[in-house]
């Protein structure tokens, strides 16, 4: 026993080094694959492939350090790595649908009845096969690849097999040696731990065949265009692959020479060095080094501007008020920056508009001032040691000092709108140390120029805002100050007639009555300015006593209104000081309008489902000119203390309750005014509710 023990621990020190081999040279290859070739077809699936063969081999060497030869996962990275493979060869071959999937559909079918054997044998299942059965599946999968590989090179013109027969060695070995081992695994029952331990050698020595093949550039790759992002994560698994190896082989050998604690320093060590490499992942430091390197080694371009364009543009338009630290923060990304602050010009300097990882700046630059100049008229992106070490090279310009008393300031950024200075960015310096060129000037200033455009949006859509604000204040004074002049005129007439009425009785009554109608509109009017809204609801409102009141509180003028119901018990729904006003003002016109000699008649009747209320007069009329281009202009009126929104405010709201307001008028003939409202039915409950709801709908 002690004996087979002391192999599979021999076994499990050489499948360690092979498959780390084997994990080295596949995210080597997997490097060079995305650094190194445009726009390949069907690459992406070599480039896939040999990423999961590099990530299984790493599986493996943990698997195999920990002592767990056979397990769930390892089986899981296996299966990821051979489909992976099948996958590359199935697109070289036939990459039509139709076909594609139909081979797909096969090879799915055979890994999940091997994972289904796999999982019943681990679980211990009653009649489980044994690991033997599982290994049929994997046999099939092997001399299917080996079949694919065959048929990629038989298809393959004669002239063209030169680019891929090392790569058809290479793939074919890695199915070829699988099907040794489990075959091998069929005929004895079980896996034999030297073959096993061979294989990440023997899948090693197959990248470079891989890379030849590439290297030569035959038809089946034309190039790869991979993306900078999909550089940088590569990189990082390639890192933290090889990390992870090395902690492996240290735990091990901890493990080794441990004696009776060797497992629980492993353990602990393995837990130590994952924590290390999660906190290095995060590390923006760590990536903003990373990215500089890349992009310096790489790449002939600092920026991929697309993918920087679409980031910045997206930071910009996304919905929200911190506008102004989405600039910042926009900005600061493209040169790897991790704090800044904005000022915007507003009234003759540019103020500190918002700030990102720096307390909010309280120091203010005139725009007359020197460095407001200097940066509207060179549009230089000002590096801010560098001016302190060489003014000269800067025309003299000293920097305020409330500027460089911020923290680590590094970069000012011009933001230009129409070729004036809009507003300027400062920014810290970055998280690793980047050479100021002209590209990054560059693109700092177009990107800057983009953020002016959306800032100054952004003013201009807050201006409106304040200035729509201020328009509805001052539309509500003006109707407050209509209402006023209303009753001033109303109180005025009073007042003219007391000394010729002042024994009359009934003249009296009539002077008690307007003067408390007034005394009430003026409290309303004291109530609406304190609150800003109206203080009553729509209610459902009788339209007869509404209108006798109206007329009533005319009667004392000449001529007096004549009121004819001819269709009583009208109710709509509406405001009732509101609709008395815009009532009252309509009769207030007619009769202004009128000789008096001449007659104002109102009439309220019915129109299918609505009320209609009719003011007739025999007064001046208006042109059809007039009606179409003055009558209802705010503040147009002919008469001399007129403030012309009175008929505006009547027209407004009458179609806020659903109503309209016509107008027919002839010059020296008269006008009538039509204010026609929907009728308000009230719902009732019960059978009899819906009758009278019927009849009402089919009145004529």
């Amino acid at each position: 026993m002690m004996r087979a023990q002391s192999a599979w621990l021999a076994a499990a020190d050489a499948a360690a080094l092979s498959h780390g081999l084997a994990s080295l040279a596949f995210f080597v290859l997997a490097l060079l694959l995305i650094s190194n070739w445009r726009a390949r077809q069907n690459a992406r699936a070599l480039l896939v492939a040999c990423l999961a063969t590099g990530i299984w081999a790493t599986g493996t060497v943990v698997l195999a350090l920990l002592g767990l030869r056979i397990s769930l996962a390892g089986d899981a990275l296996e299966m990821l790595r051979t489909v992976a493979w099948l996958v590359f060869l199935l697109l070289l071959i036939d990459p039509s649908r139709t076909r594609l999937r139909a081979v797909l559909a096969g090879i799915a079918v055979v890994v999940l009845a091997q994972w289904l054997l796999v999982v019943a044998n681990q679980l211990g299942l009653p009649a489980a096969p044994g690991r033997a059965s599982a290994s049929v599946c994997r046999l099939l999968l092997a001399v299917l690849g080996m079949l694919l590989v065959e048929q990629w090179y038989r298809n393959t013109p004669p002239l063209k097999r030169w680019g891929i027969k090392f790569a058809c060695l290479g793939v074919g070995g890695l199915f070829a040696y699988d099907f040794y081992l489990y075959s091998d695994a069929l005929l004895f029952r079980t896996i034999n731990d030297d073959i096993w331990a061979a294989r990440g050698i023997v899948d090693a020595l197959c990248a470079p065949l891989l890379a030849i093949s590439a290297a030569r550039n035959p038809a089946w790759a034309l190039g790869l265009s991979v993306s900078r992002q999909m550089l940088y994560r590569s990189a990082a698994l390639l890192g933290s692959a090889i990390y992870l190896l090395a902690m492996a082989a240290s735990a091990y050998y901890l493990r080794y020479f441990g004696g009776t604690w060797g497992a629980l320093m492993q353990m602990a060590y393995l837990g130590g060095a994952a924590l290390l490499l999660a906190g290095v992942l995060f590390s923006g430091s760590l990536r903003a080094k990373l990215k500089v390197y890349i992009n310096k080694n790489f790449y002939n371009a600092i920026f991929d501007y697309r993918e920087e364009w679409l980031r910045f543009t997206r930071a910009l338009s996304e919905d929200g008020p911190a506008l102004g630290e989405r600039t910042i923060q926009a900005l600061a990304q493209l040169v790897e920056s991790r704090a800044g602050a904005l000022w915007i010009l507003r009234e003759g300097q540019f103020a500190p508009a918002a700030s990102w990882n720096w307390p909010p700046p309280a120091w203010s630059a005139p725009a007359s001032g020197p460095l407001c100049q200097f940066l509207e008229a060179r549009l230089w992106v000002i590096d801010v040691p560098d001016c302190e070490q060489h003014p000269r090279q800067y025309g003299g310009l000293a920097l305020p000092p409330a500027l460089l008393a911020l923290p680590d300031v590094w970069l000012l950024v011009p933001l230009m709108l129409h070729g004036q200075l809009f507003a300027f960015v400062a920014l810290a310096r970055p998280r690793t140390p980047i050479g100021l060129n002209w590209e990054i000037r560059d693109v700092l200033k177009i990107a800057g120029s983009q953020a002016a455009s959306y800032l100054a949006h952004r003013e201009s859509l807050d201006s409106l805002m304040v200035s729509r604000q201020f328009e509805s204040f001052n539309r509500m004074s003006t109707f407050i100050v209509h209402d006023l002049k209303n009753l001033v005129f109303q109180l005025s007439l009073l007042l003219s007639n007391a000394e010729k009425h002042r024994a009359n009785p009934a003249f009296q009554e009539d002077m008690l009555g307007t003067l408390d109608h007034s005394v009430q509109k003026m409290k309303t009017l004291l109530q609406k300015l304190a609150l800003g809204e109206a203080l009553d609801t729509p209610a459902p409102l009788r339209l007869d006593g509404l209108l006798r009141q109206a007329v009533a509180a005319k009667a004392s003028l000449a001529p007096a209104p004549r009121l004819e119901i001819v269709d009583a018990e009208l109710t709509v729904l509406a405001h009732r000081a509101r609709l008395e006003r815009v009532l009252g003002h309509l009769i207030q016109n007619a009769i202004e309008a009128t000789a008096s000699d001449g007659s104002v008649a109102v009439r309220l009747l019915r129109e299918r489902q609505s009320a209609v209320v009719e003011l007739d007069d025999t007064g001046q009329g208006m042109s059809e000119q007039f009606i179409r281009e003055r009558l209802f202009k705010p503040f147009d009126s002919t008469k001399t203390a007129g403030m012309g929104i009175g008929v505006f405010e009547s027209r407004e709201y009458i179609r806020e309750v659903g109503g309209s307001l016509e107008v027919r008028s002839a010059p020296q003939v008269g006008t009538t005014f039509r204010v026609i409202l929907p009728l308000h039915v009230p719902v009732e409950a019960g059978p009899s509710a819906g009758l009278r709801l019927n009849e009402a709908n089919s009145a004529p």
